[in-house]
């Protein structure tokens, strides 16, 4: 649920374990196949970890998920938070699971004014949380606390006058609630600008996978000449450098698309009755084969609807 609320991720939750039953199943699968279910969610760093961290319990801890705090946090894609979570949840272990929700509520009863952007300042409610946290019940605690933050001490306009917490809430004594917490970072946006070349000949295409440390890393998608200012025209030149040959694309379309550090300006291209000498990562499929490969949902559309 990285970055997705529940309401949408909740079919795939039940696609996925519909497909991958127990860990072994999800350990043994290829990860093609594991970021096939996952297409469409986005994040899909998240299935690669899933996919590496089942194979790891098969591997290190005989199929069984650890019990112990220090063991979760090694599996891959499990960071502190999602650790203690698990570790208090599952195993009833008191660690504090500290997520925004938290770290909103803690700062304004608590009345901390350090920026919750700084590493410092959420491993000082981390050890604030360490005190507070009933160690008989430390799952109920922790989602207690969670859900507080979601449904009463919301970011803006949290309705004070029915909290049961009032009477201690340092930033409602100071009428500081709508300052707290502070968080001084911005997310920083990348534009990029891609332009996709969808090659058809004898009901054929040409597709690669994306294998370098970026979005969309191990899904695949159609051959790809990236432009570093705004989308224009693309050159003969550039063509022929990308190894596309003396081909006349014709352009289908422009989509703007937002992850979370990027914005995206995607140009689609139909080049018909041609396909160009294949590349070393290049791959000729069917056409009607396309669905069994993994593909960031914004190219998946815009193959279906030139198809």
């Amino acid at each position: 649920m990285q970055q997705t609320r529940v309401n949408q991720g909740w079919n795939y939750y039940l696609q996925f374990i519909e497909r991958f039953p127990d860990v072994k199943s999800l350990a043994e699968a290829p990860l093609q196949d594991v970021l096939h279910v996952w297409q469409g969610l986005g994040y899909y760093s998240r299935a690669r970890n899933m996919h590496t961290a089942a194979q790891e319990i098969m591997k290190e801890h005989l199929g069984l998920f650890p019990h112990s705090y220090p063991e979760i946090r090694k599996l891959k894609g499990i960071g502190i938070y999602t650790a203690a979570a698990i570790a208090s949840i599952a195993f009833h272990l008191p660690y504090p699971a500290v997520d925004g929700n938290v770290l909103r509520v803690i700062t304004r009863i608590f009345g901390i004014y350090d920026d919750i952007a700084q590493q410092k300042t959420i491993h000082k409610i981390t050890q604030l949380c360490d005190n507070l946290i009933v160690k008989e019940n430390p799952g109920i605690f922790n989602q207690a606390l969670m859900e507080f933050g979601a449904i009463q001490c919301v970011s803006k306009n949290p309705n004070c006058e029915i909290c049961p917490l009032v009477s201690q809430c340092i930033a409602f004594a100071k009428k500081h609630i709508h300052l707290l917490p502070i968080k001084s970072s911005k997310i920083k946006i990348k534009e990029r600008y891609l332009h996709y070349f969808i090659f058809l000949k004898n009901g054929k295409t040409i597709i690669e996978q994306r294998t370098e440390n970026d979005i969309w890393k191990n899904l695949f998608q159609f051959p790809l000449i990236e432009t570093q200012t705004v989308c224009r025209e693309i050159t003969k030149k550039e063509l022929l450098s990308a190894g596309f040959g003396n081909c006349k694309p014709l352009f289908l379309r422009e989509v703007k698309h937002k992850l979370t550090h990027q914005h995206l300006t995607v140009r689609f291209y139909s080049v018909n009755n041609y396909l160009p000498d294949l590349k070393h990562n290049w791959l000729t499929i069917s056409i009607e084969n396309i669905e069994k490969y993994p593909f960031p949902v914004v190219l998946h559309r815009s193959f279906q609807e030139q198809a």
